[in-house]
């Protein structure tokens, strides 16, 4: 594989200074980078891994932040911006076309459930969810039904930053600080099958969902939004037949189906879109991150013929969109990754190897402090408990003291990059790049255990 790589030493000494100075990093406590605490600083990839400024290698466990699916440093990825731009540079997708969104949304709609045909280029994951969420109002208004206007989210669930999307987050924190947010947002539980009681009912959450419904009024509610695997809260799973309970919930009260795919579309299932892995069809489908492999920013929604109807007629239009979704640049971009995908069959290895990686991680139950082990693909969670037998988790002060004060830190020293995470309960995420096999698998492996078994003995002291 080619890799771009710039040598460590032409990384300025003086960068530390510099991003302390002017750099306001995203979800980040900027005031823990003091004089004796760096700001990480990566400074080149290859394949699986990266580098800092000071030339220390890491296995990027987490593709970056669920998106570098292909591998570090693909320049054919860069070569194709390259000669896009000497074709052309940019143009808006505002009542203008230009061939290379053409070719990526006919691609696209090919991959897609059958039935979703059209797509909608945004810049980002945030934006397709917003995207989603304006289309499922518009479209009930447009059939005379302006009323449905509310969105039956999950707990815990995180759908995006802007004010429309972080509506449909579930994640207190988040939320609190901003508010008020867009009006509508409702929230159900989610499928953290871990923590419910043993004598629960497998269709418990999805009845949830139908009893909001009705709670709220279903001539009231325009869609329901919900991840495959949902990712805050630790790659929650859904249970057997859950999401075509869901669909038929939909349909009975008239409610789009939004499935979320920022994270689990473009193969991190095995599967080019999430939707397929549990066997449902949503009516309108989020993505981004992967569509690139985070080369170039974008997103998109797919939607269904049934829903873009009322906008393809007469002088009807959807009146949303932004100056550089469907940049022809990230076009090309995402055109020569998909070429990767296919070439090396990304989705196939990924459910050949996923059966190892679940089995590595597996074999780390034995640690007292690890309580679960959960998750679909290469995208995976452990659960971490004080006390594996009651399931009894961490206060917040001794999650903050685990997480932040020991397990972050601990994992990146070791030379691994993964998340360590509590919105929810306490959890590691690994969602490696899809290139991603054993010998991966094996230092993932021989980190987590050195690192969890210390962790578990801080705990019991």
């Amino acid at each position: 594989m080619a890799v771009a790589a710039r040598p460590t030493s032409e990384v300025g000494t003086g960068l530390q200074e510099l991003a302390k100075r002017h750099l306001w990093m995203h979800f980040s406590r900027m005031g823990s980078y003091g004089e004796d605490h760096e700001i990480p600083i990566i400074a080149r990839g290859e394949g699986c891994y990266v580098y800092d400024e000071h030339g220390n290698r890491y296995l990027d466990g987490l593709s970056a932040l669920f998106c570098v699916n292909v591998g570090h440093g693909r320049s054919e990825l860069g070569e194709a911006a390259a000669r896009q731009v000497e074709e052309l540079d940019f143009y808006p997708l505002w009542s203008y076309a230009h061939p290379q969104a053409i070719e990526l949304a006919t691609r696209l709609a090919s991959l897609a459930p059958e039935g979703l045909d059209r797509v909608f280029f945004t810049n980002g994951g945030s934006e397709a969810v917003e995207s989603a969420l304006k289309l499922a109002r518009n479209y009930h208004r447009v059939l005379g039904k302006g009323q449905k206007h509310k969105l039956i989210a999950r707990e815990i669930a995180y759908h995006g930053t802007s004010l429309g999307a972080l509506s449909a987050t579930g994640i207190t924190e988040l939320r609190s600080q901003f508010e008020p947010l867009a009006p509508g947002g409702c929230h159900v539980p989610n499928t953290n099958v871990y923590r419910w009681p043993e004598e629960r009912e497998p269709t418990w959450a999805a009845d949830a969902i139908e009893e909001r419904i009705l709670f709220e009024g279903p001539e009231t509610v325009a869609a329901v939004i919900l991840e495959p695997v949902q990712n805050a809260g630790g790659c929650f799973v859904p249970p057997d037949g859950y999401f075509q309970q869901v669909r038929e919930i939909c349909d009975r009260h008239d409610v789009l189906m939004i499935s979320d795919e920022v994270i689990c579309a473009m193969g991190r299932l095995g599967h080019y879109f999430g939707c397929e892995r549990f066997e449902y069809v949503p009516d309108i489908i989020t993505m981004a991150k992967a569509i690139t492999s985070a080369y170039a920013p974008m997103g998109a929604m797919v939607v269904s013929e049934r829903v873009a109807a009322p906008f393809m007629e007469g002088d009807a239009s959807f009146a949303h969109g932004f100056t550089f979704a469907g940049h022809p640049m990230a076009a090309a971009i995402a055109m020569a990754n998909l070429d990767i995908y296919e070439r090396e069959d990304l989705c196939g290895h990924v459910r050949n190897k996923e059966g190892e990686f679940r089995e590595m991680l597996e074999s780390l139950r034995d640690l007292p402090i690890v309580g679960d082990v959960r998750g679909a693909g290469y995208f995976h969670a452990i659960e971490l408990v004080k006390d594996k037998e009651t399931k009894e988790s961490f206060d917040d002060d001794e999650s903050e003291e685990l997480l932040r004060g020991f397990l972050s830190g601990e994992l990146y020293r070791r030379g691994l990059i993964c998340r360590a995470d509590d919105r929810g309960d306490p959890v590691v995420q690994l969602a490696p790049p899809l290139i991603a096999d054993s010998e991966q698998f094996e230092e993932i492996h021989d980190v987590l255990r050195d690192v969890l078994g210390e962790a578990g003995k801080r705990i019991r002291r």
